[in-house]
């Protein structure tokens, strides 16, 4: 593998200049390039060349235009670069007796096969890959839409032992046909001036994903990526080194030992499935959370690119089919998580709260499922406008002080309809939501959670009949919780004790059902969220029973390994909350 990528590599090298093109050795003239990006959404082609006087030329064309337009105006810019180039002033010109018009290069445009193109095909058609412009005595091979980076970047923070995911943007190319190249630092020698890099031999030195060894450790990295598309063509490679070194790992993480229940993809079939709030920068950044939730945790831990080697190590090694994360930084989705995530085999799916900058994201591995349809709402928008919850929506007129604290809140429900791929008549509908956090908030979460089973079941019922549930969230409610009590037996009474979870003031109550047979997939843990005021239950992922079964819970960390550095958040954990893991089949 890594020397068929470096035979690629120098060949590509051996074209000249940015090194794109066709991948067939041979089957390319030496020609200069004439690169042509044409997209059928814009309304205009732009053509880059640079021409015999030496002149960059960069021109914007109506897609519509007959192509003759396009050779004149080449032809005109062409003249005007050799008279540039010959220096004469006007006066000189009439001595000489010279035209000040100067003579127009012919100019003209061959397809493939070497014959010419009529001026009055419309641009967008006559600019093929692989023609052929002749400007006077120079040609010029056409590149149409040729891969190009538009970005690639390296995560500021490095830790030996856990995977680095470039984030790779580029536009006519895919990621999995790009060719990648690791280098590290040479280590600084006596003597020896400026940085020096040396390419990384190991098996993962040629792959998109590197994960450091521990004598990296103090060396930067440099990564050379050469953008590629399923047409083995490939773009001018781009080089971006790392901002500072390789840094040594924590050691043990409590999800080493979960990752040997892991280590595999699981069969045809079974699905694997996560739910895990990972903790929101936005919120672990706080002078709150620093001095008051976490002051046990290490400020380093605490940064959100620290957080994100484990947080990547920690997905990953779990090989799962469905990820539903909450509390995602939009950034840390943009950035990180949906790159890495990618690099891994899985597509990814973001929901923003209402006014906030973080929310939910599900992901999905491409060989297993396809995506159907999405279905996400805000709770406090779906209750005030959809007819579906006009039932509820009279009921909590009746409490208008409850009815304003649940219109206030930012809270979403995402919702995912996925095609097996293996087993297209099999389908799903995965939700992923994160409930009013307030512990005197039971009220709202009920009102929350029925707005959220109504949806599912117009979604699951309605929509795609009696397709299977997986409802995957922080619920912020123990199993001694209206809430769950609501979830997994399909109703609950007016008299509840959670219609008055804050005061008689706000009591509101009012029955509540749902068509649903759901059972929580990981039971009822000690706990799922571990701070050091607080522990408890408060993640589930919540199946049809009636159409899916257990296979296997991944344990969850001992308890000496949670509080190993006291309690979560820590040095070896990524988050206050841990990962729900299980493995499920159809029945």
């Amino acid at each position: 593998m890594w020397w068929g990528l470096r035979a690629v590599l120098q060949w590509l090298g051996r074209l000249g200049g940015a090194g794109a093109g066709s991948a067939r050795p041979g089957a390319m003239e030496p020609l200069d390039r004439a690169v042509v990006r044409c997209v059928p959404a814009e309304p205009k082609l732009s053509l880059r060349l640079v021409l015999p006087d030496g002149s960059a030329r960069h021109m914007q064309r109506d897609q519509t235009e007959p192509l003759g337009r396009a050779l004149s105006r080449i032809a005109t810019n062409a003249a005007k670069g050799r008279v540039k180039a010959g220096k004469k002033s006007k006066k000189q010109r009439a001595e000489d007796g010279e035209s000040e018009l100067p003579e127009l290069p012919e100019v003209r445009l061959f397809n493939r096969d070497g014959l010419p193109v009529s001026e009055e095909v419309p641009n967008a058609s006559a600019w093929q890959d692989g023609a052929v412009l002749q400007v006077g005595a120079a040609r010029y091979r056409v590149e149409r839409n040729p891969p190009a980076l538009t970005e690639l970047r390296l995560p500021r923070s490095l830790l030996a032992g856990f995977p680095v995911c470039p984030k790779v943007s580029a536009e006519f190319a895919a990621p999995q046909h790009c060719l990648f190249r690791w280098y590290r630092e040479r280590r600084p020698e006596s003597g020896g001036e400026g940085p020096a890099w040396e390419e990384e031999r190991e098996p993962e030195g040629g792959e998109r994903v590197f994960t450091p060894p521990n004598a990296l450790v103090g060396l930067r990295l440099k990564l050379r990526c050469t953008p590629g598309d399923g047409a083995m063509r490939f773009g001018p490679p781009v080089e971006v080194e790392s901002s500072g070194p390789v840094e040594a790992g924590p050691g043990v993480c409590t999800f080493d030992a979960r990752h040997l229940y892991t280590g595999k993809v699981s069969e045809r079939g079974s699905v694997r499935v996560i739910s895990y709030n990972i903790l929101a920068d936005t919120y672990a950044q706080t002078e709150f959370s620093r001095t008051v939730l976490f002051p046990y945790c290490a400020p380093y831990a605490l940064e959100v690119d620290y957080r994100q080697n484990l947080l990547k190590k920690e997905l990953a090694g779990y090989n799962a089919d469905l990820i539903c994360l909450q509390e995602v930084d939009k950034s840390v989705f943009t950035d990180s998580l949906a790159p890495a995530l990618d690099a891994f085999g899985l597509e990814g799916l973001f929901k923003i709260k209402e006014k906030q900058h973080e929310g939910l994201a599900t992901f999905y591995r491409r060989d297993k499922f396809s995506l159907l349809s999405q279905h996400d709402i805000a709770f406090s928008e779906a209750l005030l406008s959809e007819p579906l919850h006009a039932e509820l929506r009279d009921k909590l007129d009746q409490y208008p002080v409850v009815r304003d604290k649940v219109l206030q809140r930012s809270s979403v429900l995402q919702v995912s309809v996925l095609q097996s791929e293996t087993d297209p008549p099999r389908q799903l509908c995965v939700a992923n939501t994160h409930l009013y956090w307030h512990p005197k908030g039971g009220n709202i979460r009920l009102i929350q959670i029925a707005v959220a089973l109504a949806h599912i079941k117009h979604v699951a019922c309605d929509l795609y009949p009696n397709i299977p549930v997986i409802f995957c969230g922080d619920f912020n409610s123990t199993p001694s919780s209206g809430t769950y009590g609501f979830i997994n037996t399909g109703s609950i009474a007016e008299d509840h004790e959670d219609w008055a979870s804050n005061g008689e003031e706000e009591r509101c109550n009012m029955p509540l059902s749902h068509p649903f047979k759901l059972q929580s997939a990981c039971g009822e843990p000690a706990y799922t969220n571990y701070v050091g005021g607080f522990y408890g239950c408060l993640d589930y992922i919540f199946i049809d029973k009636n159409a899916l079964e257990v296979e296997q819970v991944i344990p969850l960390p001992s308890h000496e390994e949670v509080t190993t550095h006291q309690a979560l958040p820590s040095v070896s954990h990524p988050s206050d909350h841990i990962a729900l893991v299980c493995d499920l089949k159809w029945k």
